[in-house]
């Protein structure tokens, strides 16, 4: 049996292995066929001056996932000298590895260049409750450098509610909420964008858009061009195999009529697991572990099989 020590416990171990400093833009060469997991998980030191957006931004991680993956530490005042863990090894989102795969639960893109055996990642800011941002599949239709900003009525009407009025139109610049680049999709209404303001990366922020860091997205422009496939996901589970062992991922469900009951999350993990069922069905599964990490939900991938029986006869009757 694995053990089962608590996943977070587990997690932490397995960054203090991987103790390096920050990095830069997340390029990761993909694992071989039949595998799933990219990176590895790392451990810095904060300084005194640093937050867990000016430590997000320096190694393209959001704000949220930062929080998630260090339990405990203020996130405005982490401390001198604080061990900081970077949640930089990720599984794969299932489906094809091609174009632009964005996880809402995860609040990250993933970009597969054509021909090249690598995967670039960033962090999202993504729709808020009552503009949730669309689960779709789609196509980048243009891309505009130093775009200005149509306000639509809703969003004007919005701010007019609140004392703060918008004009028709507000042009490229510093105030410009799209930042230096956008892409538009074929879901009507919907942007990959740049924006002016650093804090709202990994979070909850915009009206339904994908916002990005002003670097990461002139990035991606550079590579990504018109016609570029993009399947928008919302998989807060992710199973993923690497060396023969299988590991999970566990993110916050994302719900705007509420929190997922602890019984909504099993099903949820369930319903992931047979999707994998034609790859993990030689496995056995440790729910112990399992269930620490949907309740630990750090977004940090930790093994929780081992070779042995099928993994439908192990599921038990409670979980």
């Amino acid at each position: 049996m694995l053990s089962c020590a608590p996943a977070v416990a587990r997690s932490l171990s397995l960054a203090a292995l991987f103790s390096v400093g920050p990095v830069a833009a997340l390029e990761l060469p993909l694992p071989p066929p039949g595998e799933d997991i990219v990176g590895q998980v790392q451990v810095i030191k904060a300084k005194y001056e640093d937050t867990f957006a000016d430590i997000g931004v320096a190694n393209d991680l959001g704000y949220l996932e930062m929080v998630a993956a260090n339990p405990g530490v203020d996130p405005w005042l982490p401390g001198e000298g604080t061990e900081i863990i970077l949640p930089t090894r990720f599984v794969l989102p299932p489906g094809p590895r091609e174009g632009i795969v964005i996880n809402l639960a995860e609040y990250r893109l993933y970009y597969y260049p054509k021909g090249q055996n690598v995967v670039h990642t960033y962090p999202l800011g993504i729709g808020r409750e009552g503009w949730g941002s669309p689960i779709a599949a789609t196509t980048i239709t243009a891309k505009t450098p130093n775009p200005a900003w149509y306000p639509p009525k809703s969003i004007r009407e919005e701010h007019a509610a609140d004392g703060d009025p918008l004009p028709t139109v507000v042009p490229p610049g510093p105030d410009n909420p799209l930042g230096p680049f956008k892409f538009t999709l074929g879901v009507p209404g919907y942007l990959i964008h740049g924006s002016n303001k650093k804090f709202g990366i990994g979070m909850r922020v915009s009206h339904g858009c994908f916002r990005m860091l002003n670097q990461n997205v002139l990035e991606l422009s550079n590579m990504a061009p018109v016609g570029t496939k993009v399947r928008i996901l919302n998989d807060p589970y992710k199973f993923g195999v690497s060396g023969g062992k299988v590991y999970l991922e566990a993110h916050t469900p994302l719900d705007d009529q509420g929190v997922p009951s602890v019984v909504d999350k099993h099903t949820a993990v369930i319903n992931a697991l047979l999707k994998r069922e034609d790859q993990l069905g030689s496995l056995r599964l440790d729910w112990e572990v399992v269930r620490e990490v949907v309740a630990a939900e750090d977004g940090l991938p930790v093994e929780i099989a081992e070779p042995s029986a099928a993994v439908a006869s192990s599921v038990p009757n409670e979980f």
